[in-house]
Formats: structure tokens, C-alpha cells, sequence
């Protein structure tokens, strides 16, 4: 039921499980600003055997230039930490949390400081950066689905 509503969601494309593991999830997240929005980037998302109980680990699987993902993947997502996680949060909304972190940088939610120093005291560097790694990593945004 919830990969069917994340599915019809228009900020992700193509969510399906992971090696047929109904525990694991990818898909591509579409970020709306600029300069994320010039491509796609995957994603999957992590549910642990006792879910609903504790949340899922979302990790994004194409490197960005982001002050909130670290090189290996890892999102700074409070909603999925034990203090902060409720069984009733559905993964629709894992997903959005982790759309909206990517389109507006959140300096309380920092995994790389350099970039969050960069982006403070050199801005137009950290915006050239982050709009040429996507150029050079993300996927190519997906058509949008047809009628």
C-alpha cells in the first residue's frame, strides 16, 4: 500500500523494490530548485524487520554536492532518528522530508561542515560546485508520465 502511494507521487520516478526485497526500496527523488533540479537522483530507502516500530534509513545512491549528505550517502534526517521517528509516519513522507531537505539547505541539518562554511562565506563557489557535480553525477531527470 505505501509503495503504491509513493509511486503515484510526482517527486519520485520509477520506486520499486530492490532486488525483489520488499525491505528495500530505490527509485529516482526530482528535485524542484535549481541546482538540483537539472537531474535526478537515486535513492533508496532501508526498512528495518521491526518497521513500523523504528524507522527506515533513507540513503541517497548518486553523489551530490549537498551540506546534508555525506560522501557516503548518509542524510541528516531527524524525522528518521528514534527520538523523533512515530510508527504512523508513512514512507510518503521519509521521502518528502528527504525532497525537501535537498531543495532548501538547512544549515541546522549539516553533515559536511566545509560545504556549510562554503556555502556561508563563498556562496556563488559553493552554488558554481553544486550546479557543475550535478551536471557530472546525476541521472537525467525521467519524462514526466504521460496522460
Amino acid at each position: 500500500q505505501e509503495l503504491k502511494e509513493v509511486r503515484s507521487w510526482e517527486g519520485a520516478r520509477d520506486v520499486r523494490p530492490l532486488d525483489r526485497n520488499v525491505r528495500r526500496w530505490e527509485g529516482l527523488l526530482l528535485p524542484n530548485n535549481p541546482p538540483y533540479n537539472a537531474g535526478a537522483f537515486r535513492f533508496e530507502l532501508t526498512f528495518s524487520p521491526h518497521h513500523p516500530l523504528e524507522p527506515p534509513r533513507a540513503t541517497l545512491r548518486t553523489s551530490i554536492y549537498h551540506l546534508s549528505v555525506d560522501p557516503e550517502g548518509r542524510v541528516c534526517q531527524p524525522l528518521t532518528t528514534h527520538e523523533h521517528w512515530a510508527p504512523t509516519t508513512r514512507a510518503i513522507q521519509v521521502l518528502q522530508d528527504l525532497l525537501l531537505l535537498l531543495d532548501s539547505l538547512d544549515p541546522q541539518r549539516v553533515l559536511r561542515p566545509d560545504l556549510a562554511r562554503e556555502l556561508r562565506e563563498h556562496p556563488e563557489e559553493f552554488w558554481h560546485r553544486a550546479q557543475e557535480h550535478t551536471r557530472l553525477h546525476a541521472e537525467p531527470r525521467p519524462d514526466p508520465p504521460g496522460p
